[in-house]
């Protein structure tokens, strides 16, 4: 606010409050209500959680079928300990398929080591990223209306695996595809964060997928991935 120079009451307009609501969570610090957090990060350019880190609290989820064990209202509902819960499971398969995901390394600096022992385990270790430079990953940026480039956050993404360059079974690639979900694999089991236009992918719903014999949600997801991989290239590491 002091950057923007904005006053509480120019705050309260932008978000739809009442301007002692916006005193409170500066004087007081009051956590607003979530969809009331993102309306005001997104009028100050910022992350939500870093304005409010109560808000990574998680959530219950709801399970919902055999193929579903579970769907998420928003991605910021899951903490990082479920992510690295999540990747450590895998044995032969880890898969992510994002335009960044930065989130994993600076909520859990130690990802790359995590990755390394997977592959140590003889897990194969697959990385699709976003093309910076790419008129899906701009047009992406645009439709987000979130304050930081998504182009800038790809490239950031790619200096987090650079440490994995010559790793055994870790292979990174870039895309230029439109995503209309992040997906994230572990063995049988997958999270797809779906995008919704006009939010940041930790705003949208996130489904916790498992692996039928007789098909089902998992494989069409997975085919996707495969889709998306065999029209990615080599990722340009150097630097």
């Amino acid at each position: 606010m002091a950057a923007q120079g904005l006053t509480y009451a120019e705050l309260a307009g932008k978000t739809g409050v009442d301007p002692k609501s916006v005193e409170r969570w500066v004087n007081r610090g009051r956590v607003p209500r979530r969809t009331t957090a993102m309306r005001a990060a997104e009028s100050l350019g910022e992350d939500p959680f870093a304005l409010w880190p109560a808000l990574r609290q998680a959530r219950a989820a709801r399970a919902l079928g055999p193929d579903i064990i579970a769907v998420y209202d928003q991605r910021a509902d899951l903490p990082i300990s479920a992510f690295v819960d999540f990747f450590s499971q895998a044995e032969e398969h880890l898969d992510v398929l994002v335009y960044a995901a930065v989130f994993l390394h600076e909520a859990y600096p130690k990802f790359n080591e995590l990755l390394r022992e997977r592959t140590e385990s003889g897990c194969k270790v697959r990385i699709c990223l976003g093309e910076a430079d790419s008129a899906e990953v701009q047009q992406r940026g645009q439709e987000e209306q979130f304050g930081h480039g998504i182009d800038s956050r790809c490239r950031l993404a790619l200096m987090h695996y650079r440490p994995l360059v010559g790793t055994p079974g870790v292979e990174v690639r870039t895309h230029g595809t439109t995503l209309y979900n992040s997906v994230y694999r572990a063995g049988d089991q997958m999270l797809v964060n779906t995008h919704v236009y006009g939010l940041n992918a930790f705003g949208a719903p996130v489904w916790h997928l498992r692996r039928q014999d007789q098909g089902g949600l998992f494989d069409t997801y997975a085919a996707s991935f495969e889709a998306v991989w065999a029209t990615a290239g080599p990722a340009a590491m150097e630097g």
